[in-house]
């Protein structure tokens, strides 16, 4: 009540003021107030209150009040001024001038919507917004293009950045505004991040080559300012840009190149109209091979997963893309296809169950097989080397005999650039995979399926990648742990490899192996480096002691390599396609091979992992042990498990 009370003297004062700053506008001088000017007033008076009243202008909230209120206002102030105006312009009142009637209800509605405004100001806390954007992350865009223009109309809506302006590269729009917004040089960027406060810059170049996305971010990387971006075109939906496709540079973003586009031929010679099976379907590669196989427009895809969740989740995946494809939409891939609907069947095996495998082989019978089940983490296989030999190696072997009894007509092995003089077992294991695959397409008694292996190194975004754990790392403040300070690894995206995995499978003639171009090998503590420095913070070392994150160096773990090699010899032969080789390895004729299976089978059902380790240095060319014995029962205290001395 005391507050509408307030509210309706104020209201009366401004009555007063208007009529008075009226009169003086009209008479082009200072007025005192007669009599006869004392009724306008009156008058004034007497019509606003019962008009604000009638109007619900005292009902409201004043620190909430908002548009409705300044409709209401509005509305009331259209009648008053009609009424005013009747009385003191139409009618008129001796001693007042008639264009009072007019200029006053102008100037009270400017007095009492202005009254409003400071109360939802000062009472609704909005010079304290006001004062907290002012300490919120200073952000500019770096690109004035629409996606650029885009994502700055989504960040006007948001309340988690200042927008400070553009950068752009285009010289004509150099200190022209866009959008209200000044478009700034990047060679001033230094002098901006203590002048406007700039603390992140988002990358809205969605369209630019890969070379000069890295070319953009090497300049960015010296400046302390966190840098995300928009993902490419291809990633962007149609329709506005949001802030929700705003994200962290990937490992692609600052090592990638530009992928070549697929061959469609390649693509399609092994899946279109045909039934195909997938193993590890719901692994890293396995799935990536899933979503670019039923943009092929396979007959079938028998999705066999040994985890139950991931195959639920690829299943669920591929449902909606092909739900997606029947609505007319398009799809997440670099083929746009039109097909009819794919027969998804998901199945729970293991790749070391014979009798299951060969009963999904026996009913589906697919004409093509990627193989991409496997156990991969180099210290996990080298702590449980029986359980990794088996499912690596044996898997394989299980796979491709229920394959080839099914009369597929190509089996496809996904292999490892650990298979090079491998240190562990992992990659012994893979070796090994390779070599029961060679042998086998080599025998004349295991005729009539094409026998195929595709090797490469790291994919970005695998399970077990550095780049999510350097990330989190950086985001908990630190520090970044680096097994060792020269190790490299060579990267790939993850659809650039299962495209290449594809297109190699389609070119082979029966015990080829394939390589796959990954580029120059990359130097993973720069990688680290490069990411804290994109993230606006610096590394904490000797040169830096007041740096934000430090990196550790924990020392190699059980079995794992400085360097990764993608060939044993030195004679890769070129395909049609120019990031497909071929290698030319050793192998052993099958009898031999079949020989040295049957001991490993024997010292692996002992647990016998001395023997296994002598067996694998038998048979896998270059495979160097790189320490001790670390299985977890082997080396449990008290173990009574039968060993064999090497």
């Amino acid at each position: 009540m005391v507050k509408r009370l307030l509210a309706i003297a104020v209201d009366i004062a401004l009555c007063a003021l208007s009529v008075w700053l009226a009169l003086c506008l009209r008479l082009e001088h200072w007025v005192d107030l007669t009599p006869a000017h004392m009724l306008a007033v009156m008058g004034s008076v007497l019509i606003a209150l019962p008009l604000f009243i009638r109007f619900g202008l005292y009902r409201a909230i004043f620190r909430y009040a908002g548009w409705n209120a300044m409709l209401s206002l509005a509305q009331a102030m259209v009648l008053y001024t009609l009424f005013f105006g009747t009385v003191f312009t139409v009618i008129s009142v001796p001693g007042v001038p008639r264009t009072v009637g007019v200029i006053q209800p102008l100037l009270l509605l400017v007095f009492v919507g202005f009254s409003r405004v400071m109360v939802r100001y000062w009472l609704g806390g909005l010079y304290r917004t006001m004062l907290r954007r002012e300490h919120l992350p200073g952000l500019l865009i770096y690109g004035g293009g629409v996606a650029g223009r885009q994502l700055a109309a989504a960040l006007s809506r948001g309340s988690e950045h200042r927008l400070l302006g553009f950068l752009d590269d285009d010289v004509q729009l150099h200190g022209n505004t866009l959008d209200g917004r000044t478009v700034y040089d990047p060679a001033e960027l230094a002098e901006l991040i203590p002048d406007l406060g700039v603390t992140d810059v988002l990358l809205a170049l969605p369209s630019v080559t890969r070379e000069r996305r890295l070319h953009v971010l090497d300049t960015l990387r010296h400046h302390p300012v966190h840098v995300r971006t928009l993902p490419g075109m291809s990633d962007l939906a149609a329709g506005r840009v949001t802030l929700s496709d705003v994200q962290e540079l990937d490992i692609e973003d600052l090592l990638g190149r530009d992928p070549v586009r697929p061959n469609t031929e390649l693509l399609n010679h092994l899946i279109r109209d045909k039934v195909v099976a997938i193993t590890g379907a719901g692994g890293s590669i396995g799935s990536e091979l899933c979503r670019q196989i039923v943009a092929c427009q396979p007959r079938a895809m028998l999705l066999v997963e040994n985890s139950e969740f991931a195959l639920y989740q690829i299943h669920r995946e591929l449902e909606t893309l092909l739900s997606a494809r029947g609505e007319g939409l398009e799809m997440d891939s670099l083929l746009e296809c039109s097909a009819p609907s794919v027969q998804l069947v998901p199945l729970l095996a293991s790749v070391q169950d014979e009798e299951r495998m060969t009963q999904i082989m026996q009913a589906w019978r697919p004409q093509t097989v990627y193989h991409a089940a496997a156990y991969k983490h180099v210290p996990l296989v080298e702590h449980n080397p029986v359980q990794g030999l088996r499912n690596n190696a044996w898997g394989t072997w299980v796979c491709a005999q229920a394959a080839q009894a099914a009369g597929a007509s190509h089996f496809v092995l996904i292999s490892t650039d650990k298979a090079v003089r491998p240190t562990n077992v992992m990659g012994a294991s893979k070796r090994l995979a390779e070599m029961v695959l060679q042998a086998l397409a080599a025998d004349p008694a295991h005729q009539g399926t094409t026998f195929a292996m595709v090797r490469f190194g790291n994919v970005l975004g695998s399970s077990g990648s550095v780049v999510p754990l350097f990330r989190e790392q950086i985001r908990n403040g630190g520090p970044i742990t680096l097994t060792h300070p020269d190790i490299t690894r060579y990267f790939m995206t993850i659809p650039e490899a299962a495209q290449l995995v594809i297109q190699a499978g389609a070119m082979a003639e029966g015990g080829d192996v394939f390589v796959l171009d990954m580029g120059e090998p990359v130097r993973i503590i720069d990688l680290a480096q490069r990411m804290v420095e994109l993230s606006g913070l610096q590394v904490k070392d000797e040169q830096n002691p007041t740096g934000d994150i430090e990196i550790q160096i924990t020392g190699l773990r059980p079995g794992e390599k400085l360097y990764e090699e993608l060939l044993i010899g030195d004679n890769p032969q070129p395909t049609q396609h120019p990031r497909i080789m071929k290698a030319q390895e050793d192998m052993l004729p099958w009898s031999e091979m079949q020989r040295l299976l049957t001991a490993l089978n024997e010292a692996m059902g002992r647990n016998d992992v001395i023997a296994v380790r002598a067996l694998l240095q038998v048979c896998v060319q270059g495979y160097q042990p790189a320490g001790d014995v670390v299985d977890w029962l082997h080396s449990l205290p008290g173990n009574t498990l039968e060993t064999t001395t090497a």
